[in-house]
């Protein structure tokens, strides 16, 4: 059984779902799960956990993601991106850069956002692309988001390049969208590329023929991330057998030089992750989830 976190360079015109199954094949396992959607027409990081590590998910909720992409302007489309159909007639456009920078000024920080049409919001249970692929009326309401950062770096013809930093729950497409209704000439978001989702980077993402090749080879551990760079954010602690043996029974352990830690990542040996563990008390820590030995990333 293969446990560990896997980031994938996730090629135009798959969905998600299409690249975990993928994956599912290749490695010859069934428990593989994405941490985050991204949209067909976009490529780019998407981080999977597989086996035990899908545990793991809980903790990428709300992961901050990193874009590039291109906007296109001249015409909306239904989909607010390049795979939908035209929504009014084309425009002729001549766009400004500082005019362009100036208007992106307006999508910074938190804003009112209505999510596109076609996505997985739900309207009385039922998720909103459901109802627009017939044609039905879709009204989904503004939500709160945050961009920490958009930066429109050129601009040629009818068409803009950007780069953006945002919260869990934006949609680049939706800004797209409502540049061009800022503007009176209609846009839709042409490309897209992750290039980070929390601390996963395209730098270290892998092409599913890389996996493939890896998986002929027996070379899958150099495919997956290093145990102890998953969760940064939470200090670590390296168990002997006793705190191990307590840890994988169920059992609270003591963890003095880390009392004011909240969270704590748990490993035996330099690779082996074995629990995430809680503070309920002190300086006494319970495993908040306990993983199975780690065959894929074992030192």
């Amino acid at each position: 059984m293969l446990n560990g976190v896997l980031i994938i360079n996730k090629p135009a015109g798959f969905t998600s779902h299409d690249v975990v199954n993928r994956v599912r094949r290749i490695l010859q396992e069934r428990s593989v799960g994405h941490l985050g959607t991204l949209d067909p027409l976009a490529t780019g990081v998407l981080p999977l956990v597989v086996g035990n590590m899908t545990r793991l998910a809980q903790f990428y909720t709300a992961s901050e993601k990193t874009y590039e992409g291109t906007i296109r302007f001249g015409f909306a489309t239904d989909t607010y991106d390049g795979d939908g159909e035209a929504a009014g007639q084309t425009k002729s456009v001549t766009l400004s850069l500082p005019e362009l920078r100036e208007l992106a000024r307006n999508f910074q920080g938190v804003i009112e956002q209505v999510p596109p049409p076609f996505s997985a919001k739900k309207i009385l249970g039922v998720p909103a692309y459901k109802l627009a692929r017939k044609k039905q009326e879709v009204r989904l309401k503004p939500v709160q988001v945050e961009i920490k950062e958009f930066e429109i770096l050129s601009a040629d013809s009818d068409r803009a390049t950007f780069r953006a930093h945002v919260a869990s729950g934006t949609y680049m497409r939706s800004i797209a969208h409502d540049m061009g209704q800022r503007m009176g000439c209609g846009a839709h978001l042409q490309s897209l590329c992750r290039t980070s989702v929390a601390e996963f980077d395209l730098a270290e993402a892998h092409t599913l023929e890389e996996l493939q090749l890896a998986a002929e080879h027996d070379q899958l551990e150099e495919m997956f991330v290093h145990p102890r760079e998953l969760l940064p954010q939470l200090p670590s602690v390296t168990a002997n057998d006793e705190m191990a043996a307590k840890i994988r029974s169920g059992r609270a352990v003591n963890l003095p030089e880390l009392s004011k830690a909240p969270l704590v990542k748990v490993f035996y040996g330099q690779r082996e992750l074995i629990a995430v563990a809680t503070r309920i008390a002190g300086t006494l820590f319970h495993a908040k989830i306990v993983f199975a030995i780690n065959e894929v990333a074992r030192a």
